[in-house]
């Protein structure tokens, strides 16, 4: 259809609606979808959670789940997995199982990708997100939107912006400086809007110098609407709207909330009353409804759409299924390999002892509003024994004890909303730990321990799990829980070639044990075929090929925003209660110094560094030059930041003798700068296949936006001119070789 006659039509519908009619349309009418008008043909938006795969159906008023058989799903690797692959096909492929899935669900709009910056490496919801980096996020949600929209189906790129923690997260106001907003926070959403051209976007609960997000003209209008000239839908967090006037002036599009009084929603009835008091614009509530309208004809909703076919979809296919393995493949993370402790042999084994609850717990139905009703969860202890068959003896020893979970999906959608819960008093309660469940601990704990003693292959799988890994809280510290740093000690005591499998969505501290242990594989949440992918890994018929897409610091005070900044946020000031609707709020005093930019910047040392991963064989750099192009003409609408200026060029070689699959990084920094700048950044990454003895040439071009920083006088990105250092790199700590070019 022309872009012209859709205009028409959108006008035309738009006349013929009445004002209650389209208030309809832009609040939710039950937890999962919006209003129709049936009368002119103007159907329901319907959505789904869905960061790792469709969530469940609910009912129109009610947080019980449906409990068909027909809503299990494909479960996907969380976007973490997706990050630690560093590969955008994978990330496009993890996108288009979404898309079909959640198309063949019936669902308009998937909830997700997740690309909040990884601020604190305590936050619950980290797992959902994908890395602290925004170069990396950037390169990755891209084609993840493109493979989810192809199904006809909206991605819901989320939370727009600066909700980097769950503590008091509808009630934290964040104060920011324009650079650090501009160069670590923004970029990813800019993408998402003008590369992967994401039919939807979600505000975030938290409050934005002193306005919440969903009601924010400064987020949503100046920038978004305006400056990124983005005409998507914008849908609010479930419960992230508080003021009718507010909502209605700002670039909003749609309401959501928890609750079941639909009518009384912010942009319900209160909005009819605002307009009929001359308080609130229905011309406002036209131009919502006209976002609405323009992503139904994208979606082809209407039949007015030139009788469009809209894609079917479908889900729980073999094929998304083998796709969600490749993915799952690529993201495990060799974290160490002493003495090539791994890969183990599976012949000859005779026996095997699997330790620790994260072996058999599985994973998919928990998590907040990231839970899958799978189809199916392979466990890492089932994907050892089917595999490993009758031949190995495989024993399994608890290790740790995890107290039941006593909270209802109906109780959490509602507390994790909730104005006047006291997430303190929550988390001293979740703290609790009764006599009888230390007691538990240490009988598993000991049990354990001696049949590590006696065996000669041990893999012992730890972590968190999602009464951690979740919505609506943070984690007050990195330690594990469950006492699991003195089970890990006192298994590799008695038995020091104890595999050790670290299973969690966010950083943990591993210092206690780290450097006792020859061998620690990270593996995330990463879909349904996990047991089996970890055992192919742990047995060499996978090469891990995943590196980390964030820093891993030895605790809490070690990171920039503890460090540096005000988290988790202080009380208001008798003038701040004036003007903001917040409980705390919180300046960042980190700036751009998030993640590994404040690691390197201040030498705070780490466990494990941004872009770090092992192999099982080994790769070899060599012949590093960098090409300067010369200036093209430039059209009037290209921007000349996205010319690219330079052309890295590397030979990797494969010097083991093994297939395997290397991340090649690089790194940019300026020495003598004017401003002040970070130690180096991340500008670029490809990933190669090698076999044994190859050799390829792998070249990465950097525009001149690799070069630039934001000049808050000009406000706009600019490049310094000037000599930089070009970094080849395998992580951020294995430079390879540094090339200097100069910039003008």
């Amino acid at each position: 259809m022309q872009i012209q006659e859709m205009n028409r039509q959108i006008e035309e519908l738009i006349g013929n609606l009445t004002l209650e009619e389209k208030v309809a349309m832009i609040h939710g009418d039950a937890l999962f979808y919006s209003g129709e008008v049936k009368r002119l043909g103007i159907p329901a938006v319907h959505m789904s959670d869905g960061p790792m795969g469709v969530r469940q159906e609910f009912p129109k008023a009610n947080w019980i789940p449906v409990g068909n058989s027909d809503d299990y799903v494909t479960y996907c690797p969380s976007n973490s997995a997706i990050a630690a692959t560093w590969n955008r096909k994978i990330a496009y492929e993890s996108g288009r199982v979404m898309g079909e899935e959640a198309r063949g669900r019936g669902k308009d709009i998937i909830l997700g990708p997740g690309i909040n910056i990884k601020r604190i490496p305590a936050n619950g919801r980290n797992f959902e997100y994908m890395s602290e980096d925004p170069y990396l996020i950037s390169e990755l949600v891209v084609p993840l939107i493109e493979g989810i929209q192809e199904s006809d189906v909206a991605a819901c790129v989320k939370h727009f912006a600066l909700n980097n923690q769950e503590t008091e997260r509808l009630w934290v106001n964040v104060e920011i400086d324009e650079r650090a907003l501009r160069e670590i926070y923004l970029p990813g959403f800019e993408a998402a809007v003008k590369k992967g051209h994401s039919y939807s976007l979600m505000g975030a609960y938290n409050l934005f110098r002193g306005v919440h997000c969903c009601e924010s003209e400064a987020l949503l209008g100046d920038i978004l609407r305006k400056e990124w000239g983005y005409d998507g839908m914008i849908v609010s967090d479930w419960g992230a709207v508080h003021n009718t006037e507010a909502a209605a002036k700002s670039p909003l599009d749609l309401e959501m909330s928890v609750t079941y009084d639909f009518d009384q929603y912010i942009l319900a009835d209160p909005l009819i009353e605002a307009v009929k008091e001359g308080k609130a614009s229905e011309k406002d509530i036209d131009e919502k409804v006209r976002h609405l309208l323009l992503m139904m004809f994208r979606l082809k909703m209407l039949d007015a759409a030139e009788n469009l076919t809209r894609k079917s979809g479908c889900y729980n296919t073999a094929e998304h299924r083998d796709t969600v393995r490749k993915a799952a493949e690529e993201s495990f993370v060799l974290l160490k390999n002493e003495e090539h402790r791994l890969p183990l042999k599976a012949e000859g084994m005779k026996e095997l002892l699997v330790i620790g609850d994260n072996a058999e717990r599985l994973h998919a139905l928990g998590g907040g509003s990231a839970e899958i009703k799978a189809l199916y969860e392979i466990s890492p202890l089932m994907g050892l024994k089917s595999q490993l068959g009758g031949n190995t003896k495989v024993t399994y020893a608890r290790g740790y004890y995890v107290s039941p979970k006593e909270e209802s999906e109906e109780s959490w959608q509602e507390k994790s909303t909730d104005e006047n819960l006291d997430q303190d008093a929550v988390l001293a309660e979740r703290k609790k730990v009764s006599e009888e469940v230390l007691q538990k601990r240490e009988e598993l704990r000991k049990e354990a321990v001696a049949l590590a003693r006696e065996a000669k292959e041990v893999i012992l799988v730890a972590g968190l799990n999602h009464d951690y890994d979740v919505e609506g809280f943070d984690r007050d510290n990195m330690e594990l829980p469950y006492d699991q740093d003195q089970l890990i000690e006192e298994v590799l005591a008695v038995n020091p070639n104890t595999v050790i499998v670290m299973m969690a969505g966010n950083a943990v501290s591993m210092g206690k044990w780290k450097d006792k242990a020859k061998a620690i594989v990270w593996q995330w949440y990463c879909g349904m075929e996990a047991g089996n992918v970890l055992t192919d890994v742990l047995f060499g018929r996978v090469n891990p090929s995943g590196k980390l897409p964030e820093s891993m610091p030895y605790c809490m005070e070690d990171c920039g925003a503890v460090a540096l900044g005000e988290y988790p946020g202080r009380p208001l000031t008798e003038e701040e209660k004036k003007h903001m609707n917040a409980h705390t709020t919180m300046t960042y005093n980190d700036g751009i110094y998030v993640g590994y930019r404040y690691y390197e910047k201040y030498n705070v040392p780490v466990q494990f560094c941004f872009g770090h991963g092992l192999s099982y064989t080994t790769f070899d750099y060599s012949d590093v030059k960098a090409y300067m192009l010369a200036a093209k003409g430039r059209s009037e609408k290209s921007d000349p930041l996205d010319e690219v200026a330079v052309i890295t060029e590397v030979t990797v070689t494969n010097t083991g003798d093994r297939t395997g699959k290397e991340i090649v990084q690089v790194y940019v920094g300026m020495k003598d700068s004017k401003i002040d700048r970070a130690v180096k950044e991340l500008r670029g990454f490809d990933k190669v296949e090698l076999a044994p003895g190859e050799s390829k040439v792998v070249q990465i071009p950097l525009t001149r936006r690799a070069f630039t920083y934001y000049d808050v006088k000009e406000k706009a990105f600019v490049v310094e001119p000037g000599e930089y250092q070009i970094y080849i790199a395998k992580s951020l700590q294995d430079v390879q070789d540094t090339v200097t070019v100069t910039i003008k």
